[in-house]
Parts: structure tokens; C-alpha cells; sequence
């Protein structure tokens, strides 16, 4: 097949373009050509930008389309509507996210979105993109499903991941349990025990999304993990194994982090405290994506080669994760209490 990739250099975009490389399609790529432009020299390579500059995919053809860097909906409208008679097949990286109303477990595709007025959608159009994409994320992403359905109808297939992690995971959200296990000593635990987490490999999404591309597969899936459900003590224990670590998990009761100002996921990536009511948000069904072929490897597997690519970063700045000395200074105020 000839697959166009919008985006195709960064995480799941990257994995999509090497799994489709080594099944033999012939993928082009069509980036701002910032982010790791020396990968994929196979591949071919069109220069552009989302934001008005698609000139290079006109007068082109394609089999297929996998859009991975479409987050604001006016240009994605521009994109859809562009390739509509150039791509036989069009599928579009949304995002879990887009789910509103996250009271309850067992979310499933036909759970409602949000949704944003049309006068909000033009002040947007107005702000930074970074910031309206920062402020709107989900309802932004729902907006997009929507102009790509409009463009290619019955032909369009759209994917909503939850948590994706693994190599090249730029959101250091699972690195950082991997990195912590690893240093080992007391390591603090947020919350219940038995709260559920999610989460998918970024190789597992891919491969499954390529085998959908190939078989031309329609309509919208979730696209999360693990198969069956995983606590978030499970994880930790699962990570502590894997890399072979001495960390002794010390579990803290939510109320006591929130009232030292630990804060769900972004200091405790993962955890999102019970009293935000947002069971839904980690519990998705993805009982469609499962029936469709979707499968996951070891927890073990993705732990430690995550691991090793996080050997290999340079990175001094992390953006998700607690700092080491309020863990400690939080530990300490922990274990005084319970004397």
C-alpha cells in the first residue's frame, strides 16, 4: 500500500512510519521536518505545515491516510478536505480524552463527548494554538473526529488511545515509575492499592492500527490496556520486578497527599484521586479494539525496554513526576504520623 503519514517522526507517529516500512508499504511522510529528520531515509519526505502550508500533498495520490498530529480541528478540516479524493481510507489519532461526564467505569465508544459552543471555537482560532490545544484538548480532538468523518464518511477509521507509553515516551508519565523502581528505596505509593490503572505500548497500538490500515477497517475504537485489569499496585510491584529493584512501596492515603500538595498526575503519574470523581477516565472498554485483534505484550517487556531508552536521554528536566526531595520531606511527615 502507499500510506501517507501526517506527522511520522515523533512516538506513535514514528512507529506507525517503521511498521510500515518493515511490512513493505511505501510510506510517505509529510512533516514540518523539525523533529528527527534523519529517520527513515527510505521513506519518502514532503516539507510542510498543518497550519496552511499542504501544498506538497496536492496532486498526489495515496491508498491510505494516518493522520497522528491533527489537534486543532480547522486544520484538520483543511487536510480531510484536501486528500478526500486523493486517499482511498483516512484514519485519524484521537484520544481517550475526548470523553466528558468520567463519573463511571467502562466507558465504550458510544459514551458522550465533550463538546464546545461554536462562539468558543472561533475565539480559539485566536489564541496559540498551544494553548487553546492545552485548554480544549478533548473537546478539540472530538471537533477533528468530526471533520474527518465529514470528508471521507464510511471510509474513515478513528482511534481513541488512552495513556500511551514505552520508547520515546516524551511525556516521562510511565518513565517515571520505571526510573523511580530503578532507584529503588522507599518509593511513595499514592492512594488505594487496588485503583485501577491503564495504560497501552506504543508498539502494540501501532502494529494493530497498520493491520486496521490494511484491512481498510471503519468507525471509531478505543485503544488502552491492559487486556485484564490491572491495580495500580500490581504496576508498581510489576515495575519493581522487572527492573529488578529493592524498593520498598510505602503507601500513602490520598487525603494526607493532597493536603501536602501532591498532585494527581502530574506528581503521581498514573493516579488520579478518588475525590476528582473521575472513575471513567482510567477504566475505558476497549472490549471493540480487543474483538478487532488488538493485543498486548508484557508489562515486563515495556518496562524494561522503556528502561533502556531512557538509559540512552540526556534529558535534565523531566515533565511529569515528583520531585525526590517533597517525596522524601512527604514520607518523612508520613511515617511521623503514624507514630
Amino acid at each position: 500500500m502507499k500510506i501517507l503519514i501526517l506527522g511520522g517522526t515523533r512516538f506513535l507517529g514514528r512507529f506507525l512510519a517503521e511498521t510500515a516500512l518493515q511490512k513493505g508499504h511505501e510510506v510517505t511522510l509529510f512533516n514540518r521536518g523539525k523533529s528527527n529528520p534523519n529517520l527513515f531515509p527510505e521513506a519518502e519526505k514532503l516539507t510542510g505545515d498543518r497550519d496552511g502550508q499542504l501544498e506538497a500533498l496536492k496532486g498526489r495520490t495515496w491508498d491510505a491516510v494516518i493522520d497522528t498530529s491533527g489537534y486543532l480541528p480547522w486544520q484538520v478540516k483543511d487536510s480531510a478536505e484536501l486528500l478526500r479524493d486523493a486517499a482511498g481510507h483516512y484514519t485519524f489519532i484521537s484520544s481517550a480524552s475526548v470523553y466528558a461526564e468520567l463519573e463511571e467505569p467502562g466507558i465504550d465508544e458510544n459514551h458522550a463527548v465533550g463538546q464546545l459552543a461554536a462562539e468558543k471555537v472561533e475565539e480559539l482560532k485566536g489564541m496559540d494554538a498551544a494553548q487553546a490545544i492545552g485548554a480544549h484538548y478533548g473537546e478539540l480532538k472530538v471537533l477533528c473526529e468530526q471533520e474527518v468523518e465529514r470528508a471521507f464518511s464510511e471510509r474513515s477509521l478513528i482511534i481513541r488511545p488512552g495513556l500511551i507509553v514505552g520508547p520515546y515516551d516524551f511525556t516521562d508519565r510511565f518513565n517515571y515509575w520505571v526510573n523511580r523502581m530503578k532507584k529503588g528505596g522507599e518509593v511513595l505509593a499514592p492512594g488505594r492499592r487496588d485503583k485501577e490503572v491503564q495504560f497501552i505500548d506504543v508498539r502494540d497500538l501501532a502494529e494493530w492500527i497498520v493491520k486496521l490500515v490494511e484491512d481498510q477497517e471503519t468507525g471509531t475504537f478505543n485503544a488502552t490496556g491492559p487486556e485484564a485489569k490491572l491495580t495500580m499496585e500490581q504496576f508498581l510491584e510489576g515495575c519493581k520486578s522487572a527492573v529488578g529493584s529493592d524498593a520498598e512501596l510505602v503507601w500513602v492515603d490520598e487525603h494526607f497527599l493532597l493536603g501536602h500538595g501532591v498532585a494527581g498526575w502530574s506528581d503521581m503519574p498514573l493516579w488520579i484521586p478518588d475525590e476528582e470523581n473521575m472513575a471513567g477516565f482510567l477504566t475505558v472498554d476497549s472490549g471493540k479494539a480487543l474483538r478487532a485483534g488488538l493485543t498486548f505484550r508484557p508489562l515486563s517487556d515495556t518496562v524494561r525496554d522503556t528502561l533502556a531508552w531512557e538509559a540512552a536521554r540526556t534529558v535534565s528536566e523531566r515533565k511529569a513526576g515528583l520531585d525526590p526531595q517533597k517525596e522524601k520531606a512527604v514520607l518523612e511527615d508520613w511515617k511521623e504520623r503514624a507514630l
